[in-house]
Protein backbone atom coordinates (compact mmCIF):
# COMPACT_ATOMS: atom_id res chain seq x y z
CA UNK A 1 0.00 0.00 0.00
CA UNK A 2 2.89 2.36 0.78
CA UNK A 3 4.38 1.72 -2.66
CA UNK A 4 1.04 2.36 -4.34
CA UNK A 5 0.56 5.62 -2.42
CA UNK A 6 4.02 6.77 -3.54
CA UNK A 7 3.08 6.14 -7.19
CA UNK A 8 -0.33 7.79 -6.80
CA UNK A 9 -0.72 10.50 -9.40
CA UNK A 10 2.27 9.25 -11.38
CA UNK A 11 1.65 5.80 -12.83
CA UNK A 12 -1.32 4.83 -10.60
CA UNK A 13 -4.77 6.30 -10.00
CA UNK A 14 -7.29 6.38 -7.14
CA UNK A 15 -8.97 3.36 -8.69
CA UNK A 16 -5.75 1.34 -8.26
CA UNK A 17 -5.58 2.33 -4.58
CA UNK A 18 -9.21 1.35 -4.01
CA UNK A 19 -8.67 -1.98 -5.79
CA UNK A 20 -5.66 -2.82 -3.61
CA UNK A 21 -7.52 -1.78 -0.43
CA UNK A 22 -10.39 -4.09 -1.42
CA UNK A 23 -7.92 -6.96 -1.89
CA UNK A 24 -6.39 -6.30 1.54
CA UNK A 25 -9.83 -6.20 3.16
CA UNK A 26 -10.87 -9.44 1.47
CA UNK A 27 -7.71 -11.28 2.52
CA UNK A 28 -8.12 -9.98 6.08
CA UNK A 29 -11.72 -11.23 6.18
CA UNK A 30 -10.64 -14.65 4.89
CA UNK A 31 -7.96 -14.88 7.57
CA UNK A 32 -10.34 -13.83 10.35
CA UNK A 33 -12.97 -16.31 9.18
CA UNK A 34 -10.37 -19.11 9.04
CA UNK A 35 -9.23 -18.57 12.62
CA UNK A 36 -12.76 -17.96 13.85
CA UNK A 37 -13.80 -21.37 12.49
CA UNK A 38 -10.68 -22.97 13.99
CA UNK A 39 -11.53 -21.45 17.38
CA UNK A 40 -15.15 -22.54 17.17
CA UNK A 41 -14.17 -26.09 16.26
CA UNK A 42 -11.54 -26.30 19.02
CA UNK A 43 -14.04 -25.02 21.59
CA UNK A 44 -16.64 -27.58 20.52
CA UNK A 45 -14.10 -30.42 20.83
CA UNK A 46 -13.07 -29.27 24.32
CA UNK A 47 -16.70 -29.04 25.44
CA UNK A 48 -17.40 -32.55 24.14
CA UNK A 49 -14.31 -33.98 25.85
CA UNK A 50 -15.25 -32.26 29.10
CA UNK A 51 -18.80 -33.61 28.95
CA UNK A 52 -17.55 -37.15 28.33
CA UNK A 53 -15.09 -36.83 31.22
CA UNK A 54 -17.82 -35.64 33.62
CA UNK A 55 -20.09 -38.56 32.64
CA UNK A 56 -17.23 -41.04 33.08
CA UNK A 57 -16.36 -39.53 36.46
CA UNK A 58 -20.00 -39.82 37.55
CA UNK A 59 -20.06 -43.50 36.58
CA UNK A 60 -16.76 -44.15 38.37
CA UNK A 61 -18.09 -42.54 41.54
CA UNK A 62 -20.80 -45.22 41.63
CA UNK A 63 -18.06 -47.83 41.92
CA UNK A 64 -16.21 -47.20 45.21
CA UNK A 65 -13.72 -49.97 44.43
CA UNK A 66 -12.35 -48.10 41.44
CA UNK A 67 -8.73 -47.47 42.39
CA UNK A 68 -8.03 -45.32 39.33
CA UNK A 69 -10.60 -42.74 40.42
CA UNK A 70 -8.40 -41.08 43.03
CA UNK A 71 -5.55 -40.82 40.54
CA UNK A 72 -7.89 -39.36 37.92
CA UNK A 73 -9.07 -36.41 40.00
CA UNK A 74 -5.98 -35.85 42.12
CA UNK A 75 -4.53 -32.38 41.72
CA UNK A 76 -0.81 -32.37 41.20
CA UNK A 77 0.87 -29.29 42.72
CA UNK A 78 3.11 -29.01 39.67
CA UNK A 79 0.02 -28.48 37.48
CA UNK A 80 -0.81 -25.24 39.25
CA UNK A 81 2.71 -24.01 39.92
CA UNK A 82 3.66 -21.21 37.60
CA UNK A 83 7.23 -20.78 36.43
CA UNK A 84 7.80 -17.78 38.66
CA UNK A 85 10.50 -19.55 40.66
CA UNK A 86 12.81 -19.50 37.68
CA UNK A 87 12.13 -15.91 36.84
CA UNK A 88 12.04 -14.52 40.36
CA UNK A 89 9.37 -11.97 41.21
CA UNK A 90 8.08 -11.30 37.71
CA UNK A 91 4.55 -10.58 38.85
CA UNK A 92 4.21 -6.89 39.45
CA UNK A 93 0.67 -5.69 39.01
CA UNK A 94 0.25 -2.33 37.37
CA UNK A 95 -0.07 0.38 39.98
CA UNK A 96 -3.73 0.35 40.85
CA UNK A 97 -5.12 3.03 43.14
CA UNK A 98 -7.77 1.76 45.51
CA UNK A 99 -9.75 3.02 48.50
CA UNK A 100 -12.22 0.96 50.54
CA UNK A 101 -15.10 2.15 52.74
CA UNK A 102 -17.70 0.52 54.99
CA UNK A 103 -21.08 2.22 55.18
CA UNK A 104 -24.44 1.68 56.85
CA UNK A 105 -27.64 2.58 54.99
CA UNK A 106 -31.25 2.51 56.11
CA UNK A 107 -33.66 4.53 58.22
CA UNK A 108 -34.22 2.20 61.19
CA UNK A 109 -32.78 -1.20 60.34
CA UNK A 110 -29.40 -0.35 58.85
CA UNK A 111 -27.54 -2.59 56.42
CA UNK A 112 -23.78 -2.65 56.10
CA UNK A 113 -22.28 -2.35 52.61
CA UNK A 114 -18.73 -2.23 51.29
CA UNK A 115 -17.71 0.42 48.77
CA UNK A 116 -14.49 0.47 46.76
CA UNK A 117 -13.09 3.18 44.54
CA UNK A 118 -10.54 1.91 42.03
CA UNK A 119 -8.48 3.29 39.21
CA UNK A 120 -8.48 0.32 36.86
CA UNK A 121 -9.59 -1.04 33.51
CA UNK A 122 -13.03 -2.65 33.65
CA UNK A 123 -11.75 -5.66 31.71
CA UNK A 124 -9.13 -6.33 34.42
CA UNK A 125 -11.91 -8.14 36.27
CA UNK A 126 -12.37 -10.45 33.28
CA UNK A 127 -8.79 -11.22 32.26
CA UNK A 128 -6.81 -14.10 33.71
CA UNK A 129 -3.35 -12.90 34.71
CA UNK A 130 -1.11 -15.64 33.38
CA UNK A 131 1.77 -14.77 35.70
CA UNK A 132 -0.40 -14.48 38.81
CA UNK A 133 1.14 -16.00 41.94
CA UNK A 134 -1.86 -18.25 42.59
CA UNK A 135 -1.96 -19.51 39.00
CA UNK A 136 -4.66 -19.25 36.35
CA UNK A 137 -6.26 -22.63 37.06
CA UNK A 138 -6.80 -22.00 40.78
CA UNK A 139 -8.16 -18.52 40.08
CA UNK A 140 -10.56 -19.82 37.46
CA UNK A 141 -11.62 -22.71 39.71
CA UNK A 142 -12.51 -20.31 42.53
CA UNK A 143 -14.79 -18.29 40.23
CA UNK A 144 -16.40 -21.43 38.78
CA UNK A 145 -17.13 -22.89 42.23
CA UNK A 146 -19.17 -19.80 43.18
CA UNK A 147 -21.27 -20.01 40.00
CA UNK A 148 -24.26 -21.48 41.84
CA UNK A 149 -23.75 -19.55 45.06
CA UNK A 150 -25.80 -16.67 46.41
CA UNK A 151 -22.88 -14.26 46.01
CA UNK A 152 -22.40 -13.70 42.29
CA UNK A 153 -20.23 -10.95 40.80
CA UNK A 154 -21.17 -8.66 37.94
CA UNK A 155 -19.94 -5.60 36.10
CA UNK A 156 -21.40 -2.87 33.89
CA UNK A 157 -20.04 -2.35 30.38
CA UNK A 158 -21.06 0.81 28.51
CA UNK A 159 -21.89 -0.09 24.91
CA UNK A 160 -23.56 1.43 21.83
CA UNK A 161 -27.04 0.53 20.59
CA UNK A 162 -25.94 -2.34 18.33
CA UNK A 163 -26.03 -5.86 19.78
CA UNK A 164 -22.78 -7.33 18.50
CA UNK A 165 -19.10 -7.69 19.37
CA UNK A 166 -17.52 -5.96 16.38
CA UNK A 167 -15.99 -2.80 17.80
CA UNK A 168 -14.76 -0.92 20.85
CA UNK A 169 -15.02 -2.42 24.31
CA UNK A 170 -17.52 -4.99 23.00
CA UNK A 171 -14.82 -6.47 20.78
CA UNK A 172 -12.23 -6.36 23.58
CA UNK A 173 -14.65 -8.09 25.96
CA UNK A 174 -15.48 -10.79 23.40
CA UNK A 175 -11.74 -11.39 22.86
CA UNK A 176 -11.26 -11.95 26.60
CA UNK A 177 -14.24 -14.33 26.66
CA UNK A 178 -12.63 -16.41 23.91
CA UNK A 179 -9.27 -16.81 25.65
CA UNK A 180 -10.45 -20.02 27.30
CA UNK A 181 -13.42 -22.30 26.72
CA UNK A 182 -16.63 -21.71 28.68
CA UNK A 183 -17.77 -25.23 29.63
CA UNK A 184 -21.05 -24.07 31.13
CA UNK A 185 -22.63 -21.27 29.12
CA UNK A 186 -22.94 -20.82 25.33
CA UNK A 187 -20.29 -18.81 23.49
CA UNK A 188 -20.79 -15.04 23.67
CA UNK A 189 -21.75 -14.90 19.98
CA UNK A 190 -24.55 -17.39 20.61
CA UNK A 191 -25.75 -15.43 23.65
CA UNK A 192 -25.83 -12.22 21.60
CA UNK A 193 -27.84 -13.97 18.87
CA UNK A 194 -30.46 -14.91 21.48
CA UNK A 195 -30.55 -11.30 22.71
CA UNK A 196 -31.07 -10.10 19.13
CA UNK A 197 -34.02 -12.47 18.73
CA UNK A 198 -35.58 -11.25 21.98
CA UNK A 199 -35.13 -7.59 20.98
CA UNK A 200 -36.59 -8.30 17.54
CA UNK A 201 -39.64 -9.95 19.11
CA UNK A 202 -40.09 -7.10 21.60
CA UNK A 203 -39.78 -4.44 18.89
CA UNK A 204 -42.26 -6.33 16.69
CA UNK A 205 -44.78 -6.47 19.53
CA UNK A 206 -44.28 -2.78 20.29
CA UNK A 207 -44.64 -1.86 16.62
CA UNK A 208 -47.90 -3.81 16.30
CA UNK A 209 -49.31 -2.02 19.36
CA UNK A 210 -48.33 1.35 17.90
CA UNK A 211 -50.03 0.40 14.68
CA UNK A 212 -53.19 -0.65 16.52
CA UNK A 213 -53.33 2.62 18.44
CA UNK A 214 -52.74 4.51 15.21
CA UNK A 215 -55.54 2.65 13.41
CA UNK A 216 -57.94 3.21 16.29
CA UNK A 217 -57.94 6.95 15.72
CA UNK A 218 -54.69 8.27 17.19
CA UNK A 219 -53.60 9.87 13.89
CA UNK A 220 -50.88 12.32 14.80
CA UNK A 221 -47.44 12.89 13.34
CA UNK A 222 -45.64 11.76 16.51
CA UNK A 223 -47.18 8.31 16.28
CA UNK A 224 -46.08 8.05 12.64
CA UNK A 225 -42.55 9.07 13.59
CA UNK A 226 -42.43 6.46 16.34
CA UNK A 227 -43.66 3.72 14.03
CA UNK A 228 -41.14 4.66 11.34
CA UNK A 229 -38.35 4.82 13.94
CA UNK A 230 -39.30 1.35 15.22
CA UNK A 231 -39.23 0.02 11.65
CA UNK A 232 -35.84 1.56 10.95
CA UNK A 233 -34.06 0.48 14.14
CA UNK A 234 -35.84 -2.75 15.02
CA UNK A 235 -32.60 -4.54 16.06
CA UNK A 236 -31.11 -1.66 18.07
CA UNK A 237 -31.65 -0.98 21.75
CA UNK A 238 -32.31 2.40 23.31
CA UNK A 239 -30.13 4.36 25.78
CA UNK A 240 -30.76 3.07 29.30
CA UNK A 241 -31.67 -0.42 28.11
CA UNK A 242 -29.26 -3.28 28.77
CA UNK A 243 -28.75 -6.93 27.99
CA UNK A 244 -26.99 -9.60 30.04
CA UNK A 245 -24.38 -12.23 29.21
CA UNK A 246 -23.35 -15.01 31.58
CA UNK A 247 -19.87 -16.50 31.92
CA UNK A 248 -18.04 -19.21 33.85
CA UNK A 249 -14.59 -18.71 32.33
CA UNK A 250 -13.74 -15.13 33.34
CA UNK A 251 -11.46 -14.10 36.16
CA UNK A 252 -13.71 -12.47 38.74
CA UNK A 253 -17.19 -12.04 37.26
CA UNK A 254 -20.15 -14.24 36.37
CA UNK A 255 -22.50 -11.68 34.80
CA UNK A 256 -21.92 -8.77 32.42
CA UNK A 257 -24.53 -6.01 32.08
CA UNK A 258 -24.16 -4.34 28.67
CA UNK A 259 -25.71 -0.89 29.28
CA UNK A 260 -26.55 1.16 26.19
CA UNK A 261 -25.42 4.80 26.36
CA UNK A 262 -25.15 7.51 23.71
CA UNK A 263 -22.92 10.57 23.31
CA UNK A 264 -25.10 12.44 25.79
CA UNK A 265 -23.12 10.88 28.68
CA UNK A 266 -20.11 12.94 27.58
CA UNK A 267 -22.00 16.18 28.14
CA UNK A 268 -21.93 17.86 31.51
CA UNK A 269 -25.66 18.41 31.94
CA UNK A 270 -27.17 14.97 32.51
CA UNK A 271 -29.59 14.60 35.43
CA UNK A 272 -30.79 11.87 37.75
CA UNK A 273 -33.51 11.07 35.19
CA UNK A 274 -31.03 10.41 32.40
CA UNK A 275 -31.51 7.00 30.70
CA UNK A 276 -28.00 5.89 31.75
CA UNK A 277 -28.75 6.62 35.42
CA UNK A 278 -32.13 4.87 35.25
CA UNK A 279 -30.37 1.96 33.56
CA UNK A 280 -28.08 1.68 36.60
CA UNK A 281 -31.15 1.57 38.84
CA UNK A 282 -32.65 -1.29 36.85
CA UNK A 283 -29.32 -3.13 36.89
CA UNK A 284 -29.15 -2.87 40.68
CA UNK A 285 -32.71 -4.19 40.86
CA UNK A 286 -31.68 -7.24 38.81
CA UNK A 287 -28.74 -7.70 41.20
CA UNK A 288 -31.19 -7.85 44.11
CA UNK A 289 -33.44 -10.44 42.48
CA UNK A 290 -30.63 -12.69 41.22
CA UNK A 291 -28.12 -12.93 44.11
CA UNK A 292 -25.48 -10.64 42.57
CA UNK A 293 -23.79 -9.22 45.67
CA UNK A 294 -20.77 -7.59 44.02
CA UNK A 295 -21.22 -5.12 41.16
CA UNK A 296 -18.60 -2.96 39.42
CA UNK A 297 -19.80 0.35 37.97
CA UNK A 298 -17.94 2.94 35.83
CA UNK A 299 -18.21 5.96 38.13
CA UNK A 300 -17.99 8.62 35.41
CA UNK A 301 -20.23 6.65 32.99
CA UNK A 302 -17.34 6.50 30.53
CA UNK A 303 -14.53 3.98 30.04
CA UNK A 304 -12.02 6.46 28.57
CA UNK A 305 -11.25 10.09 29.28
CA UNK A 306 -11.45 12.80 26.62
CA UNK A 307 -10.62 16.49 26.41
CA UNK A 308 -14.01 17.80 27.50
CA UNK A 309 -13.83 15.83 30.75
CA UNK A 310 -12.25 18.49 32.93
CA UNK A 311 -11.82 18.36 36.71
CA UNK A 312 -15.15 20.19 37.37
CA UNK A 313 -16.85 17.81 34.89
CA UNK A 314 -15.47 14.76 36.74
CA UNK A 315 -16.49 16.11 40.15
CA UNK A 316 -20.05 16.90 39.00
CA UNK A 317 -20.45 13.52 37.33
CA UNK A 318 -19.05 11.59 40.30
CA UNK A 319 -21.31 13.48 42.73
CA UNK A 320 -24.36 12.70 40.60
CA UNK A 321 -23.55 8.97 40.32
CA UNK A 322 -22.64 8.66 44.02
CA UNK A 323 -25.91 10.28 45.12
CA UNK A 324 -28.05 8.28 42.70
CA UNK A 325 -26.42 4.96 43.61
CA UNK A 326 -26.87 5.78 47.30
CA UNK A 327 -30.58 6.35 46.70
CA UNK A 328 -30.85 3.11 44.71
CA UNK A 329 -29.04 1.17 47.46
CA UNK A 330 -31.51 2.51 50.03
CA UNK A 331 -34.29 1.29 47.73
CA UNK A 332 -32.60 -2.11 47.69
CA UNK A 333 -33.59 -2.71 51.30
CA UNK A 334 -37.24 -2.83 50.21
CA UNK A 335 -36.35 -5.05 47.24
CA UNK A 336 -34.30 -7.74 49.02
CA UNK A 337 -34.84 -7.19 52.74
CA UNK A 338 -31.43 -5.63 53.35
CA UNK A 339 -28.54 -7.80 52.15
CA UNK A 340 -24.96 -6.64 52.49
CA UNK A 341 -23.38 -5.86 49.12
CA UNK A 342 -20.12 -4.67 47.61
CA UNK A 343 -20.24 -1.85 45.06
CA UNK A 344 -17.05 -1.04 43.19
CA UNK A 345 -16.74 2.35 41.48
CA UNK A 346 -14.15 2.32 38.70
CA UNK A 347 -12.49 5.34 37.12
CA UNK A 348 -10.36 5.20 33.93
CA UNK A 349 -6.67 4.42 34.28
CA UNK A 350 -5.73 7.70 32.59
CA UNK A 351 -7.17 9.77 35.45
CA UNK A 352 -4.61 11.57 37.62
CA UNK A 353 -3.82 10.59 41.21
CA UNK A 354 -4.89 14.05 42.37
CA UNK A 355 -8.29 13.61 40.73
CA UNK A 356 -8.62 10.12 42.19
CA UNK A 357 -8.07 11.34 45.75
CA UNK A 358 -10.53 14.21 45.26
CA UNK A 359 -13.15 11.59 44.35
CA UNK A 360 -12.02 9.50 47.31
CA UNK A 361 -12.63 12.44 49.65
CA UNK A 362 -16.04 13.05 48.14
CA UNK A 363 -17.34 9.52 48.72
CA UNK A 364 -17.49 9.55 52.55
CA UNK A 365 -19.18 12.97 52.45
CA UNK A 366 -22.07 11.55 50.41
CA UNK A 367 -22.29 8.10 52.00
CA UNK A 368 -22.37 7.64 55.74
CA UNK A 369 -19.04 5.95 56.42
CA UNK A 370 -18.75 3.82 59.56
CA UNK A 371 -16.36 5.21 62.16
CA UNK A 372 -14.64 3.26 64.92
CA UNK A 373 -15.30 3.93 68.60
CA UNK A 374 -12.50 3.81 71.16
CA UNK A 375 -13.79 2.67 74.58
CA UNK A 376 -11.76 3.73 77.60
CA UNK A 377 -12.23 2.93 81.24
CA UNK A 378 -13.25 5.67 83.70
CA UNK A 379 -10.28 4.72 85.80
Amino acid sequence: MEKVMQELGKSLTDQDVNSLAAQHFESQQDLENKWSNELKQSTAIQKQEYQEWVIKLHQDLKNPNNSSLSEEIKVQPSQFRESVEANGRIYEEQRKLEESFTIHLGAQLKTMHNLRLLRADMLDFCKHKRNHRSGVKLHRLQTALSLYSTSLCGLVLLVDNRINSYSGIKRDFATVCQECTDFHFPRIEEQLEVVQQVVLYARTQRRSKLKESHDSGNRNGGSDDKAKNADRNYLNILPGEFYITRHSNLSEIHVAFHLCVDDNVKSGNITARDPAIMGLRNILKVCCTHDITTISIPLLLVHDMSEEMTIPWCLRRAELVFKCVKGFMMEMASWDGGISRTVQFLVPQSISEEMFYQLSNMLPQIFRVSSTLTLTSKH
